[in-house]
């Protein structure tokens, strides 16, 4: 006689539990357990192995020729680039970000422009009525766009209808945590309901060679709410990123099955939508004038694309016994701590009576450890009130030891910087050339770096 299994699962990180407890054992949050319709499961399958009965499958060797999926761009240069060239059909993509940065925004525009072009698309909006999405069309212009546009919930109501007829080029889900599926129980959000009400979807993708796009919420540490399969199940994982009270957007493709990762996109937010960025650069650097203290440029990379960023620091000196105080925007507040402590230790340079505030330039976040020497320049220069040489970049990573280590893709760095008009780099030894376009100098430790900032030799 067969029998039913239950299994209760988080809903904050999706494990499973055989018996129900209040906290759960993985991620330790409080009362997040709801049981879920386990599997049926016959004696004989409790007992024995499954090792016959199935379906052969067909095996194929890796030097079988694999031709590249063609892709559908979208005809917006920088969402193209952050897929890596444009939609591939019957992929399924998963976009987040905080509240109100702009994915349907983005969304809606590139439905539009892949519409015009030809393309059947489908909108469904789980959040807003049709007459909402449709102000906002209206809004941006968009209105005359041949847009298929519904607002429904049901994920077997939605794949029912598009199994009607010619099935869409594109269809976009917002957003998968409003979507329920009346197989599961459970309320929509819940970590059952979106792992079945993916699975749904992504199936109709790959059988119907839709590309199916999710907009997904993001909890309050800036992950994509629900459980941790859905981004293992969809083949490209985006991050959408910015301030709200800065124009600028980031798209960022964390995950890309059919493309490269980390490269980036940059949007500028308008009146009348998201404008592209071609020269992201220009963006984040500020009006720099000649002897200002505590600023650095930085040239970032992401993926294959250069970006020049502003690195400033803000050193005050307190009076004897006050507590100071670290703040950074826009980098690793671990990683300043380490800088801090390698100049104190291997340069002599006292910042524990100091406080010390990092800002990175127009909200740009930097993950790239090649900004070290470009944070060491900048308290430096603010500690020592000697203005870095406004037309100089800096790069490199720096060592426990004091050592300066080279870093990836120098001439790339290197030739960005000198486009928008810089004549010298401040690197590592080795770090790279960029020609007769750039005069580089080069320190093997940060003390001789130091010492070329202060003027001693």
């Amino acid at each position: 006689m067969a029998k039913v299994q239950r299994r209760y699962v988080c809903q904050a990180c999706g494990s499973v539990s055989s018996r129900w407890q209040g906290q759960c054992a993985d991620c330790s949050e409080w009362n997040t357990l709801v049981e879920e319709a386990g599997a049926v499961v016959t004696p004989f399958q409790a007992k024995h192995n499954l090792q016959g009965g199935g379906r052969a499958i067909q095996l194929v060797g890796l030097d079988d020729k694999v031709e590249l999926p063609p892709r559908t761009p979208f005809g917006i240069a920088e969402l193209d680039r952050a897929l890596g060239g444009g939609l591939v059909a019957g992929s399924a993509t998963l976009i987040g970000g905080d509240p109100g940065i702009g994915k349907s925004t983005l969304l809606l525009q590139a439905a539009a422009a892949l519409a015009r072009a030809g393309h059947g698309v489908a909108y469904v909006s789980g959040e807003e009525a049709a007459d909402q999405v449709r102000l906002r069309a209206q809004r941006l212009g968009l209105g005359d766009a041949p847009v298929r546009l519904a607002a429904a919930t049901s994920t077997r109501d939605i794949l029912t209808t598009l199994s009607q007829g010619t099935p869409p080029a594109l269809l976009v889900i917002d957003s998968i945590q409003t979507m329920h599926s009346d197989l599961i129980e459970g309320a929509p959000g819940t970590v059952s309901q979106v792992r079945a009400s993916a699975q749904e979807l992504i199936r109709f993708a790959k059988e119907r060679g839709t590309a199916v796009v999710l907009v997904g919420h993001v909890t309050k540490d800036g992950t994509i709410a629900g459980p941790r399969v859905l981004e293992h199940m969809v083949d490209t994982v985006l991050a959408f990123e910015g301030e709200r009270s800065h124009q600028y957007r980031i798209l960022r493709a964390l995950k890309n099955r059919f493309g490269g990762t980390d490269e980036i996109g940059v949007f500028a937010m308008q009146g009348s939508g998201l404008a592209e960025v071609s020269n992201p650069s220009a963006l984040f650097l500020t009006q720099r004038e000649e002897g200002v203290t505590g600023a650095t440029v930085f040239p970032a990379l992401e993926g294959t694309r250069p970006v020049l960023v502003e690195i400033q620091a803000l050193v005050v000196r307190l009076a004897s016994g006050a507590t100071p105080r670290r703040a950074v925007v826009g980098w690793d507040s671990g990683r300043l701590a380490m800088i801090l402590a390698v100049l104190e230790a291997r340069c002599g340079l006292s910042f524990s009576t100091c406080e010390v505030y990092l800002n990175v330039a127009g909200g740009y976040r930097i993950q790239d450890p090649a900004a070290d020497l470009a944070v060491a320049a900048a308290l430096v220069s603010a500690l020592s009130e000697r203005a870095v040489p406004a037309d100089a970049v800096a790069f490199g990573e720096i060592a426990l030891s004091g050592e300066l280590r080279p870093v990836a893709h120098a001439p790339l760095r290197l030739k960005e910087a000198a486009k928008l008009g810089f004549e010298r780099a401040l690197l590592p030894v080795a770090g790279g050339s960029a020609g007769e376009a750039m005069r580089t100098s080069s320190f093997r430790t940060l003390g001789q770096f130091v010492d070329h900032l202060l003027g001693r030799g």
